[in-house]
């Protein structure tokens, strides 16, 4: 991926908005760890009792609840090294889509042509961004909360029409 200053090197511009866009994860490293500690004592606490108790078949399913929560999680995580970087400068409008295996992915617009659609639900918020101009389209901020993406709309609508206008 090209740096920042990369980028400006080749369209000699400083982007007039730029916007990393992850999604959100309430768990932390350490508390992911505390989780599957504490969950893996109670399994294996449960699982002896059980088998001492002689229905040792259940051991074996609490091993294999033990293994799928920690599939599970472990997924949810590789799914948060998803990223999007949205940069908008006077000549371009670039966004690079990084999905969890590195994969990028790159469209360009030309800002003064660039549509912003928003979708809304009236309890809910913002519930689709698409850009789309010159034949093409992606959408931006899907893993995005309501709150975040209400303050992305604002901002990114805001660098739009500001290069719009000079």
């Amino acid at each position: 991926m090209t740096s920042s200053a990369g980028r400006e090197a080749m369209t000699g511009e400083t982007p007039v908005f730029e916007a990393l866009l992850t999604p959100h994860r309430s768990l932390g490293r350490r508390g992911l760890v505390v989780l599957i500690s504490i969950v893996t004592v109670v399994t294996i606490v449960h699982a002896v009792l059980f088998a001492l108790a002689g229905a040792w078949p259940v051991a074996g399913f609490f091993g294999l609840d033990l293994l799928l929560l920690c599939g599970a999680l472990g997924l949810n995580y590789r799914a948060a090294r998803a990223r999007e970087i949205v940069r908008v400068s006077r000549t371009d409008l670039s966004i690079s889509k990084v999905a969890p295996s590195g994969r990028t992915r790159d469209y360009r617009f030309n800002p003064f042509w660039a549509r912003f659609q928003v979708s809304r639900h009236d309890e809910i918020g913002i519930t689709r961004m698409n850009v789309s101009g010159g034949g093409r389209s992606t959408d931006i901020g899907g893993f995005l909360n309501p709150d975040d993406r209400e303050s992305f709309a604002r901002a990114f609508s805001g660098a739009l029409a500001a290069v719009r206008k000079r």
